[in-house]
């Protein structure tokens, strides 16, 4: 216990300097903004503003990007209570009763509980992330070359399983990653592989480039030929903070969705996402009227985005321990940590302490910055939800161009991120998820460094994969999620909740 609050006292020291405390708030506000305007997104964002945080130190780089990560969970709910549209697909949920509530005239109530029951959840993740942290830390110190590749495998497997639509199509999306992953010079024998004879791949794709043009030009692509519809609530927004009997409802609500959604976080694939649909099914069991549900119930506000904002944070704690990313942001983070020269793993903890602790306390501060920033600006979240969306994707669009070219002053980095981005759109027009794609492209060179090393200590022997008790163990968990998912009446209600 006494480390763990001489750490955080090192992470507050950290966070709270100048610069890192001006980075936390400009993400957390960029977060909110991104969240607020339906169609971009933290993860197209977070790839547009990678080359900015060239310039600036590893902790506040990350730091900032997380501020945008989970800004984003809370902007999203703006949109869904006051336009009926999400803007993230962890705050489709919110929608369902909130934009009913506005309509009520009680939008200011809805946004009022979702700010405080994402806060309470934020705060509550955040000691999750500090507890669990050393204790993580020191298994995973525990790991060799073979479990961290038997644990990345099974990471894939749950990003297959819990990926949108068909299982056929994560899989490939995952194995079209893995592939991209071994574009370039090989490490060992210096051949280039996989380049079609392209100088500009010698050195491999580049991972901002992937990450650009897949999930900022292909969703821009995407979004422009959406035709805009908006229920903007008219009138008066009504008072912001509940009064007692709007708290009474909501405190349960509160506090079992920001248990689902650190439980499902911690979920590798993506699991954060299944957080808010979660509780709302959760409370709408528990409910003693569940036909209020769907008509304004303020638990069907305050149950999911705890849990969205709880899912948010939680997800970091695969991350800064282990160094697998859960879902498609936190692969960007994984990209962020690497162009800085970090290793993404438990040697973060021993070797950047203030790194790790200082994102952790940085979190604090970002939830207390958002409920700040949400309340008293919603009337300028309102008036910008009135611009038309056809008017901001040149501007995004030329930003992401320019961002691209400043990484290496290279004109073909743009050429290649429109080329992904056209590939991108194909992708999502006939239903394929990129999220996937990115995260098996990030952790195809660590799989392929670790099962070297694997074969190497081994020599040469496969079965030292399953020799290992945690490797085989590991092995076996993802076996047995993959077997589990071809069930058919197991894969018809997967198939079911994702289109519900």
């Amino acid at each position: 216990m006494g480390d763990l609050f001489g750490n955080l006292q090192l992470g507050f020291s950290v966070a709270l300097g100048w610069q890192n405390l001006a980075l936390c708030f400009v993400g957390c506000l960029v977060g909110t903004l991104i969240g607020v305007l339906p169609g971009v997104g933290p993860i197209a964002t977070i790839a547009i503003l990678l080359p900015v945080t060239f310039k600036l130190d590893p902790a506040g780089a990350l730091i900032m990007l997380a501020g945008i990560f989970y800004g984003a969970q809370y902007g999203g709910s703006t949109t869904a209570i006051l336009v009926n549209i999400p803007g993230e697909a962890t705050s489709v949920v919110t929608t369902l009763d909130g934009h009913q509530m506005a309509r009520q005239g009680r939008a200011g109530v809805a946004l009022g509980i979702a700010a405080l029951g994402s806060f309470f959840a934020g705060t509550v993740t955040t000691v999750i992330v500090a507890a669990l942290g050393g204790p993580l830390t020191a298994l995973a110190l525990l790991f060799g070359p073979a479990e961290y590749f038997s644990l990345m495998v099974m990471g894939l497997v749950f990003a297959v399983v819990l990926a949108r639509g068909s299982l056929l199509k994560a899989l490939a999306m995952v194995l079209t990653g893995l592939l991209l992953s071994t574009v370039g010079t090989d490490l060992e024998s210096g051949q280039a592989r996989m380049t079609l004879g392209l100088e500009a791949l010698i050195d491999g794709i580049d991972f901002a480039v992937l990450a650009m043009g897949v999930f900022g030009f292909a969703e821009i692509l995407r979004n422009v030929e959406t035709p805009e519809s908006r229920d903007v609530v008219r009138g008066e927004i009504g008072p912001l903070l509940p009064d007692r009997a709007d708290l009474r409802r909501s405190a349960w609500p509160v506090v079992r969705g920001t248990l689902v959604g650190a439980l499902l976080g911690i979920l590798p694939g993506n699991g954060a996402v299944l957080g808010p649909f979660a509780s709302y099914t959760l409370e709408k069991r528990l409910a003693r009227d569940p036909r209020r549900f769907g008509r304004g119930a303020i638990e069907g506000v305050a149950g999911p985005e705890s849990a969205n904002n709880a899912g948010a944070q939680a997800s970091f704690i695969p991350l800064l321990t282990l160094g697998i990313p859960p879902n498609a942001v936190m692969a960007l983070m994984v990209g962020a940590m690497t162009i800085h020269g970090i290793i993404p793993g438990p040697q973060v903890m021993t070797k950047n302490p203030d790194l790790f602790w200082g994102m952790v306390a940085s979190m604090w501060i970002g939830n207390a910055m958002l409920l700040v920033i949400n309340l008293p600006l919603v009337g300028v979240w309102v008036r910008l939800l009135k611009v038309p969306y056809r008017l901001m994707f040149p501007a995004i669009l030329l930003f992401c161009c320019i961002g691209i070219y400043s990484i290496n002053n290279n004109v073909m980095d743009v050429a290649l991120a429109a080329f992904f981005g056209g590939v991108g759109y194909v992708l999502i027009k006939l239903g394929f998820e990129p999220a996937p794609m990115l995260l098996g492209f990030v952790l195809g060179r660590l799989m392929e460094e670790k099962l070297r090393q694997a074969l190497i200590l081994s020599r040469g022997s496969f079965a030292t994969f399953v020799e290992r008790p945690v490797s085989l163990g590991l092995l076996l968990a993802a076996a047995a999620m993959l077997a589990i998912a071809v069930v058919p009446a197991i894969r018809r209600g997967r198939d079911d909740v994702f289109t519900e």
